[in-house]
């Protein structure tokens, strides 16, 4: 043969084995300690292969056994067994797992393991990995034993049946020094009831000392048990939720999906939360813990609860860490929603109380829900608090003393005119808070008699009484002068009587208004041109600030008595600086120093009056 004829010639890929394990280690695998769930996720998979072959088998009677005394590890299970063949197949062969094989393929969904590389995550912490094994598909079979080393050379041998009397599977490692901290006796027994405290099968954990193997998984799932009444299987569950998760529910919400086996718990959490703040939920599949942080299993608005659930129909990534993202997955999700929209549901029709109190913590997640939810808007709006001129209180409430309701665009609009409304007799209601302005609009869906509206600076305005005649006139020139003052602020001046008397003025300026303003100092700036043509035209119609001054206020009766020109600039700029800062919106670098001019000066002027 040719160079030329051999340079198409098919080749076999070369792997190296620590460069795979360390991939594994720094990309796939969390943490080392997952090493100790792929033997038992191993060892469970067996058991199922077992139980497949031997379906009369009595419930229990196989099962895993853990073995460690800070030398060696060692988990022992009563599985189907590897023959000679199994273990030159599925062993030595990277990638390829034992459970896709032959009529196994066809069980996939009855095991854990998907993925075939998980004996490699015991080179996270062992240089060496020893298996005996004794297929029960062949009883005469003999045992096997296979080593696996770190630099990828592996020996294989047959020995006497006696080297293990029973079919099943043993896997011992012997850690490295520097794999202490995950193969401690201690270790290994809080890692494997971790993850293995909702298996099926009996496991039993060993630490060399010479007493009885301790269970590790010695209840079944809580929501598996028989209880003696309902309020007894409640206490329980919400106790296994406090175990879990370290707080006392507020409520627990039983989860059942028949259709995907899944079964569990989502706890309602007592303190409230930060808007889209997603919670890691304890997701087991077939009872082996999957991920203590999985955030896909509910939606993004599911906020305010925490689950745990064991499912036998999900998948798990190649890492084993987290859900693969499928139809089922989706499917699931959505099943959940529905479970805890029934569960507000409920409380909503049968227990006030309960709905009271989780209203008061959730309300920020029953409204993100509400906006996308008819049947929880009509359900649920007219209990949402928010807040409103007659304080914080439900749109129920606030409906029967408002026909008419009027809602801000932002938190700061309705600071400055909340008082004035107030005493005007308006029912405003701030809408700047996240979903608050959209659920207030559907109102008049729940309640037909109510109408909602924006409220601008207009609708305002118009609930303020005018002064009359004589009292415009003879403030006239003060106005004058207050205008051209704040004229570089884009701010008109007039003269009204609101209550409360208490209040000097109201400067009425909404975010739209100052957008336009902003585009009007572009303008300003723009040295001619087209541009600058556009922009100066739009000017022309830029909505401005009002500074409303109260005529029922003594401090303002005084101001617009003022015949000193500079005096009155100087009052009127305090009047516009003490409303700004009532208004609590952010204040822009020259309104502080007008404020700290107006008091400075102020202040000097008073002083030379003293003397």
């Amino acid at each position: 043969m040719t160079l030329r004829e051999n340079a198409g010639a098919d080749r076999t890929f070369q792997v190296d084995l620590r460069g795979l394990v360390d991939l594994l280690s720094h990309h796939l695998y969390s943490s080392p300690r997952v090493y100790l769930r792929e033997l038992m996720q191993n060892a469970v998979d067996a058991l199922t292969a077992r139980h497949g072959l031997e379906p009369a088998a009595p419930a229990g009677s196989f099962g895993i056994r853990l073995y460690a005394d800070g030398s060696v590890v060692r988990v022992e299970d009563d599985g189907v067994g590897l023959t000679e063949a199994d273990v030159h197949t599925f062993l030595a062969t990277i990638g390829r797992s034992s459970k896709r094989a032959e009529k196994i393929a066809e069980q996939r969904g009855d095991f854990i393991g998907q993925f075939g590389i998980g004996l490699l995550s015991c080179f996270l912490v062992a240089d060496e990995i020893h298996v005996l094994s004794r297929s029960a598909r062949t009883p005469d079979a003999p045992a096997v034993e296979w080593r696996g080393r770190g630099d990828g050379s592996y020996t294989v041998r047959a020995l006497p049946a006696s080297a293990r009397p029973r079919p099943g599977t043993t896997v011992t490692l012997t850690p490295r020094a520097d794999a202490g901290e995950w193969t401690r006796p201690a270790q290994v027994h809080a890692l494997a009831r971790h993850f293995g405290s909702l298996l099926r099968h009996p496991v039993t954990f060993d630490d060399g000392t010479g007493g009885p193997g301790a269970p590790v998984n010695p209840e079944a799932a809580p929501w598996a048990r028989t209880y003696p009444t309902p309020g007894a299987r409640s206490r329980a569950l919400a106790a296994y939720g406090e175990e879990v998760f370290g707080f006392t529910p507020l409520d627990t919400i039983e989860l059942d999906l028949p259709a995907v086996g899944l079964k569990g718990i989502a706890c309602v959490l007592p303190e409230a939360v930060p808007a889209g703040r997603r919670h890691g939920h304890r997701v087991h599949v077939k009872g082996m813990l999957l991920s203590e942080q999985a955030e896909e299993i509910l939606p993004e608005w599911a906020f305010f609860v925490r689950c745990v659930v064991d499912a036998e129909s999900l998948r798990p990534t190649a890492s084993r860490e987290s859900l693969y993202e499928d139809d089922t997955l989706a499917a699931v999700r959505d099943a959940l929603a529905e479970k805890l929209r029934a569960w507000i549901a409920r409380a909503a029709a049968s227990d006030p109380d309960l709905l009271h109190r989780f209203l008061q913590v959730h309300h920020l997640a029953v409204k993100s829900l509400a906006v996308h939810d008819d049947e929880i808007l009509r359900m649920l709006l007219p209990w949402l608090p928010f807040e409103t001129t007659d304080g914080h209180t439900t749109l129920d409430e606030f409906a029967r003393t408002h026909r008419t309701v009027l809602v801000t665009s932002s938190v700061e609009e309705f600071r400055q005119v909340a008082a004035i409304a107030s005493a005007a007799g308006l029912g405003v209601v701030n809408g700047g808070y996240t979903y608050d302005r959209d659920l207030v609009h559907r109102l008049p869906e729940i309640r037909p008699e109510v109408s909602v509206a924006d409220l601008d600076p207009a609708t305002l305005t118009a609930h303020l009484d005018p002064v009359d005649r004589e009292t415009e006139l003879a403030a006239a020139a003060y106005l004058a002068q207050a205008r051209d003052a704040l004229a570089v602020f884009d701010c008109d001046v007039a003269l009204r009587t609101f209550q409360p008397a208490s209040a000097p003025a109201l400067l009425v300026d909404s975010r739209e208004a100052r957008h336009e303003r902003t585009r009007s100092r572009l303008a300003r700036e723009q040295e001619g041109g087209l541009w600058g043509d556009i922009l100066g035209a739009l000017r022309q119609e830029a909505p401005r600030a009002q500074l409303i001054l109260n005529q029922l206020n003594p401090l303002v009766r005084t101001a617009v008595a003022i015949d000193e020109p500079e005096l009155a600039r100087t009052s009127a700029e305090a009047l516009y600086g003490q409303a700004a800062l009532l208004s609590r919106r952010p204040l822009r670098p020259a309104e502080s120093s007008l404020i700290n001019r107006s008091f400075l000066d102020l202040l000097a002027h008073a002083l030379r009056k003293d003397s």
